[in-house]
């Protein structure tokens, strides 16, 4: 699914090297405590669901929400593995310039990424295990990002050398409209936190987005929704968008 990006420097500033002073990761920057506000979040909303509830379609076909809550345990998963990897000497590639139209999106790409959240969902036998995992997985992955010096490089899976910040930014957008897609999927009113909302919203749309969503009357989740394509925009919406700059960034 495409989402809105603003053009501009404000939405790609260079990256900055490892050695700059950029706060303590253990002070809790915005994008550490987003991911595990959402994380969190995430983890109440899937408690005692019933089979048949994971078994239900998502709009990210051809997932259940048990496949898709596969997705983001795979995608949180990256971050304990890129810790454990040498720190690349400077960063190059900034959240909103990871969701580049390459290969890592295309149709080869989706297909082992839908096959790889199936292959993690399957290793469950029940829903709730593959809950407790992703669990169990954000509390590590938090733990280590926490511990992690300030300026920290990663290398992410597809070569990207970022600064581990705003790869926690790139995560906190799959937890957030993942979230999204499966509280839909399970007619729920959504969990998304402000905290999220507000780290999706300034990577897509930039530092003004309420701005922006006051003069379009969205509120947080309908303007989430509609910059990451599950939710179609009015000729209205697309306009003032367009005036903006906006182009597309690529989405699984």
């Amino acid at each position: 699914m495409p989402a809105i990006v603003l053009r501009g420097a404000e939405r790609n500033p260079p990256p900055t090297a490892a050695g700059s002073v950029l706060g303590v990761m253990a002070g809790n920057p915005a994008s550490l405590k987003a991911f595990r506000g959402e994380a969190e979040a995430l983890s109440r909303a899937v408690e005692g669901l019933s089979e048949a509830q994971w078994a239900r379609a998502t709009r990210c076909e051809p997932w259940t929400v048990r496949e898709l809550l596969g997705h983001v345990r795979v995608v949180v998963g990256w971050l304990p593995q890129m810790l454990g990897d040498s720190a690349p000497d400077e960063a190059r590639v900034t959240a909103a310039q990871y969701y580049r139209p390459d290969a890592r999106f295309s149709a080869s790409g989706n297909a082992a990424r839908i096959e790889l959240a199936r292959s993690r969902a399957a290793e469950h036998a029940e829903g709730a295990g593959l809950a407790a995992d992703f669990t169990a997985t954000w509390h590590l992955a938090y733990a280590l990002c926490r511990d992690e010096p300030s300026g920290r490089v990663v290398r992410t899976r597809h070569g990207d050398a970022m600064l581990l910040t705003e790869f926690l930014r790139t995560r906190v957008v799959e937890v957030a409209v993942h979230g999204l897609d499966m509280a839909d999927a399970l007619d729920r009113e959504p969990w998304l936190t402000a905290q999220a909302e507000e780290a999706v919203l300034d990577l897509v749309i930039g530092p003004s987005f309420r701005d922006h969503m006051r003069a379009l009357d969205w509120d947080g989740a309908t303007a989430v929704r509609k910059v990451t394509g599950r939710a179609a925009l009015t000729d209205a919406e697309s306009d003032r968008l367009g005036r903006l700059g906006a182009d597309w960034i690529t989405l699984g």
